[in-house]
């Protein structure tokens, strides 16, 4: 598809209804790194700068794919996730950016959008891979927050929308997973030889997996994709989560397994809550399933770091084969 984004002439009347009809904007730059959502920075003519989620399929590169039904971590995006995520984050003491103002499709542009706080463009990712020293307290206070998350408990698995809805799952949140997982499988032997020849083989063990994770029925927010790159340093070292649409009532586990690949060497400071080894496991593995299928799917359309992904699926093709 052809991709036009925003302009500064776009979003115009969009800040002087939000932001008040003093301000004009002097500059507008779409961010790098979204792969379902644009996020822009408008400069204003006092100096300041507020920051443009824009959720449109113009701004999404994910190719369409069949996914399963009650899958909480499909598809998670949108400005209804967002700002429901946005509230239940704040009420259980995690810093995200403000949030200015929401705007439905069709009011100002063709497109959900919301205004958030500018809070800077440093990343925890980059202070470990640059500056490791500066790391260490937003690190610690990152892992106080999440262990809020963590203790912070509900009845039923799923989006945070679904339950405000009071719709139950019918089924465990564990065997959506495998589902899930044997559905990225299929996706990543469609589109390599290798997981294609070891397919029987990988579903065979990630079966042997999914039978060792005893029932359970108490679930906690986790945010679903959490890594280095997701989380924005103050200049006063407070860690700020931002992708916040994939936020979920779910098991923990999933939560670290993601954690301990992101994270790598650093996740031990997060000092997490405890743990169960085999659905940690289990859990681990069918990401690792995503991260093969993933990154194959949307290199195959027009994301502009092909080559990046290509290698991350690289990685988690041999880190497939390896537990075999």
């Amino acid at each position: 598809m052809t991709r036009t984004f925003l302009r500064p002439d776009d979003v115009r009347d969009l800040v002087r209804d939000r932001l008040g009809t003093d301000r004009r904007v002097t500059a507008l730059h779409r961010l790098a790194g979204g792969t379902r959502k644009g996020v822009y920075r408008i400069g204003l003519d006092d100096g300041s700068t507020v920051v443009l989620y824009v959720w449109s399929p113009r701004e999404n590169y994910w190719p369409a794919a069949e996914a399963v039904p009650d899958d909480p971590f499909t598809e998670a995006s949108g400005a209804e996730l967002f700002a429901v995520n946005h509230a239940a984050l704040t009420a259980a003491g995690v810093r995200v950016p403000h949030l200015i103002a929401r705007d439905p499709a069709g009011h100002r542009l063709d497109a959900d959008v919301a205004l958030v706080e500018d809070v800077g463009g440093v990343t925890l990712e980059a202070l470990l891979t640059r500056h490791r020293d500066r790391a260490a307290e937003p690190l610690a206070r990152l892992g106080d927050a999440l262990r809020r998350m963590h203790t912070t408990s509900g009845p039923r698995w799923g989006r945070l929308t679904d339950a405000a809805r009071a719709t139950s799952p019918a089924r465990p949140a564990e065997d959506v997973v495998l589902d899930r997982a044997l559905g990225h499988l299929a996706g990543a032997a469609a589109r390599d030889p290798r997981p294609a020849a070891a397919r029987d083989r990988i579903a065979a063990h990630l079966r042997g997996l999914r039978d060792r994770v005893p029932p359970r029925q108490a679930y906690a927010l986790v945010h679903g994709e959490l890594g280095p790159d997701h989380v924005l340093v103050t200049a006063d070292g407070a860690p700020v989560m931002i992708d916040i649409e994939g936020l979920t009532w779910f098991d923990v586990e999933w939560e670290h397994a993601w954690l301990r690949l992101r994270f790598g060497a650093a996740y031990p400071a997060l000092r997490p809550v405890a743990l169960d080894a085999d659905r940690l496991e289990f859990y681990r593995y069918a990401q690792v399933l995503a991260l093969i299928e993933g990154p194959l799917r949307i290199a195959e359309g027009d994301f502009p770091d092909r080559r990046w992904m290509l290698d991350l699926a690289e990685r988690n093709i041999a880190e497939a084969l390896a537990a075999l």
